[in-house]
C-alpha cells in the first residue's frame, strides 16, 4: 500500500496550522497521559493505523504501560483505568462517532464530575483535532512509522 497524496507538501499552510494546534496542547489542561490514550482510542475506532503507531510510540516514550495500551479498546471492561480516564475515554468515543441524537445529558454529566469546564473544553479540541489527523492519514494512506526519525519515535524501541 502507497501513500497517495503527500498532504502535508500540498496543502503545506493548512497542515502548518493543524501542526501549530497540536503544539497547544502541550500547554492545553489535560494531562498528557490522558491526550495519549485519547488519541490512540480515536485513531483505533477512525482505523487509522499511522495515528495508532504514532500515538502510541509517543505514549510508550512518555512512560505509559504496554498494558493499559493493550486495554484500550476494553477499557470498558478493564481496570486500569481511573474515573478521570475513562470519563476522557468515553467522551472521545461519543465525539468521535457523532450520533444523529449528539451528546446525550447523561454522559455530559459523568464528564463534568471528572473535569473543569477548561479541561472539557480542552479534552474536546484535543479529540477535534486527533479526529482531523485521522481522517487525512486515512484518506491519503500515510504509512505507519514513516516519520518515526522525524517525530523522534525511534526511542520507542518500537518497530
Amino acid at each position: 500500500m502507497s501513500q497517495r497524496v503527500d498532504f502535508m507538501r500540498q496543502s503545506a499552510g493548512l497542515a502548518r496550522k493543524l501542526v501549530e494546534l497540536d503544539t497547544l496542547f502541550l500547554q492545553s489542561s489535560i494531562e498528557e497521559s490522558i491526550r495519549h490514550l485519547v488519541m490512540i482510542r480515536a485513531s483505533q475506532i477512525n482505523h487509522c493505523a499511522f495515528c495508532i503507531d504514532m500515538h502510541i510510540k509517543q505514549a510508550t516514550v512518555h512512560g505509559e504501560r504496554p498494558l493499559r495500551i493493550h486495554h484500550l479498546p476494553v477499557w470498558r471492561e478493564s481496570t486500569l483505568f481511573s474515573a478521570r480516564e475513562r470519563a476522557s475515554l468515553e467522551w472521545t468515543e461519543v465525539l468521535t462517532r457523532l450520533s444523529e441524537q449528539g451528546v446525550p445529558d447523561d454522559l455530559y454529566e459523568r464528564v463534568r464530575t471528572q473535569f473543569s469546564e477548561q479541561e472539557i473544553s480542552d479534552l474536546s479540541f484535543t479529540i477535534g483535532a486527533i479526529n482531523a489527523w485521522n481522517r487525512v492519514n486515512v484518506g491519503f494512506r500515510s504509512i505507519p512509522g514513516s516519520q518515526d526519525e522525524a517525530f523522534g519515535l525511534t526511542a520507542s524501541g518500537l518497530e
